[in-house]
């Protein structure tokens, strides 16, 4: 197969950690040949949706990759494109989905679906699922979240375009900075937020759940907040511990594995905390590389399997 992978600069992945990384790894050990590009690379010329692509290499050293030949292909000369460029879901990340639908029209397979992507935002998407959601709001009125805190006493605040934990606040009633924080959130009421009731059972960890084709991993990466720390993000030093799913992750992982399959979602991470679902992440999904070196699970072999079946 011929897979492209769309993605941030290379230079900036971590080849010890990063989940786009082992598949491509994986991919290249079963023979498959792998290109990288990055948004700017994909325009829409002659009727078609044109991709400037660089074939990509593992190498040996401090330079741990080495890039080929640059190339621009059709969109359906690939047989496959893996959209994983990281959040924030802007602008140009929406037009991205656009251009990505356009080819899956002239007969390129994109994963995941650009539209289910689109629609799909990832603190929002918990909606489609209250059965497993605790209670949550999603506003920009401050008057509103003041009295959601009111009625919870204790919530977590989040942009619903972030990722890794970035600007995401714990916020009780009795809190000095509760006015600005709100403010500050939701830019002076500009801004739609997500509050959700804050889980104590974050302590024991915010497990990552992945979904290959609508099945769960059998383990799952319960990332434990660092002392002093409300977020368990391993971006911001949360620690990651594999755990085997329980019957309650499998039972939330296999109604969402049902719906996102549906919808095209062949790659999909659930954040459970607790007994509850918190968040589905579809754009680019991660803790493959954890998951993999403390068990006997091997996700990004499982993703290379669904692709070939494809």
């Amino acid at each position: 197969m011929r897979l492209l992978f769309i993605l941030d600069p290379v230079s900036d992945l971590k080849p010890a950690k990063d989940s786009s990384l082992a598949m491509m790894r994986e991919a290249i050990a079963r023979g498959h040949e792998v290109w990288v590009a990055g948004l700017a690379d994909m325009s829409w010329r002659d009727q078609q949706v044109i991709l400037r692509a660089t074939q990509f290499a593992f190498a040996e050293g401090h330079i741990w990759y080495e890039f080929g030949e640059v190339a621009e292909f059709e969109a359906s000369g690939f047989d496959a494109i893996l959209m994983r460029k990281d959040p924030p879901f802007d602008h140009e990340y929406l037009y991205a989905t656009y251009l990505l639908e356009l080819a899956e029209l002239h007969g390129a397979r994109v994963i995941n679906h650009p539209a289910a992507v689109r629609d799909w935002n990832e603190k929002l998407a918990v909606a489609h699922f209250p059965q497993f959601a605790p209670a949550f709001l999603v506003s920009k009125d401050p008057s509103l979240i003041t009295s959601f805190l009111q009625q919870q006493g204790d919530i977590v605040l989040k942009p619903l375009d972030g990722m890794g934990g970035s600007s995401v606040f714990r916020v009780q009633l009795t809190d000095p900075n509760l006015g600005v924080i709100i403010e500050t959130m939701t830019q002076h009421g500009q801004r739609t937020v997500m509050a959700q009731r804050y889980l104590p059972e974050i302590v024991d960890g915010d497990k990552r759940i992945l979904l290959i084709d609508g099945v769960p991993v059998p383990h799952c990466l319960a990332r434990i907040p660092k002392a002093g720390e409300t977020r368990a993000n391993l971006a911001v030093g949360g620690r990651g511990e594999a755990r085997a799913l329980t019957a309650r992750d499998l039972e939330i992982a296999l109604a969402v594995g049902k719906v996102a399959k549906q919808k095209g979602l062949m790659l999909v991470g659930l954040d459970v905390i607790g007994d509850y679902l918190t968040e589905i992440n579809v754009t680019s999904p991660t803790c493959m590389v954890e998951i993999a070196a403390q068990t006997d699970s091997r996700p990004a072999a499982l993703m290379l399997d669904a692709l070939e079946r494809l």
